[in-house]
């Protein structure tokens, strides 16, 4: 019988306090030497199972969730909205009541709707990680952003990060300015004013609506411009937007390194030459994205507050 865990999930920033948001990011920097080994696979969640919940497409969330489960020796599955009861019209409740039978100690949840991880998690006794919900939290997401500018620049305390773009329909925004500030970093958001969320300035961060502003930023985060969730015109053409706040050579100075969440317009939101620069970061958030999440999960199904060293990785 699996002895009794604490319930600690993972549904917003605002679950971690700043001790829990380093612990994670040491966690992923000591599992990130695992990734150039001959045998990379841990055996730390042998025999506990993640479940993977995804109602919206996803490239880099899912695979990494996935992979990360696989790498620690957890055993996995994945439902995807399409092609399962969700297109019979079963309800939320009903699937995560259905999928609660195969006991999983983990549930990972992507959804359109705002607070649909919360639901899941009064509703099954899985611990449950939130993958997105609508426009609301993308805290992994956060988390993966920080450990990469930790990496990059040596450090959080104080360093400012200029987000640029469509922050309204923008989850991955709400949660980095939330873990930006959780840390000691300074958020500043760079958008037309359409597209700033009413408000956003009492999360703690600047506003800004002239691109100029980003040339304070140790940082310059990329937002893609959402047009699946525009259903009204926020902006008179992307020509003009790209025009007025698409980062090209010309606005990133020597010494910025420059990120997006992906996946990318090119050419609208960041030129090509940006994207494919040396002061681009995308590709390492990428590789970022497999050892936070990796961590995330270890750091759940494992007792509070302990701290992962070299035990786990010296295990073969």
């Amino acid at each position: 019988m699996r002895a009794e865990q604490p319930r600690r999930h993972l549904l917003g920033v605002d679950d971690l306090t700043r001790d829990d948001a380093y612990r994670i990011l040491d966690t992923a920097r000591a599992l990130e030497r695992s990734l150039d080994r001959e045998v990379k696979k841990l055996p730390t969640l042998r025999g506990r199972l993640v479940l993977n919940l995804f109602y919206e497409s996803s490239t880099r969330t899912l695979s990494s969730f996935e992979l990360a489960a696989k790498r620690l020796s957890a055993d996995t599955m994945t439902l995807r909205a399409s092609g399962s009861s969700v297109d019979k019209g079963e309800s939320l409740r009903d699937t995560a009541l259905t999928l609660a039978a195969y006991d999983p100690d983990v549930i990972v949840i992507r959804h359109p709707h705002i607070g649909a991880p919360h639901f899941v998690a009064a509703a099954t006794q899985a611990l449950v990680v939130n993958a997105g919900d609508g426009k609301h939290q993308h805290p992994t997401q956060a988390l993966l952003d920080l450990f990469t500018i930790r990496e990059a620049l040596g450090r959080l305390e104080d360093v400012r990060v200029a987000i640029v773009g469509d922050v309204l329909h923008s989850r991955v925004a709400r949660s980095l300015v939330e873990g930006l500030r959780l840390v000691g970093a300074s958020p500043l958001v760079v958008a037309p004013p359409t597209l700033v969320p009413r408000g956003i300035e009492g999360m703690g961060c600047e506003v800004s609506h002239r691109i100029d502003a980003i040339g304070d930023a140790d940082v310059v985060y990329v937002l893609r411009m959402q047009q699946e969730r525009m259903a009204a015109a926020y902006v008179p053409s992307l020509r003009e937007y790209t025009s007025l706040y698409g980062i090209t050579p010309e606005r990133v100075r020597p010494g910025q390194v420059v990120m997006h969440p992906g996946p990318m317009n090119r050419g609208v939101e960041i030129d090509p030459r940006v994207a494919d620069s040396g002061a681009s970061l995308i590709t390492t958030q990428v590789r970022a994205g497999l050892v936070v999440r990796m961590a995330v999960l270890y750091d759940l199904l494992t007792a509070p507050g302990l701290h992962v060293a070299q035990p786990v990785l010296e295990v073969a």
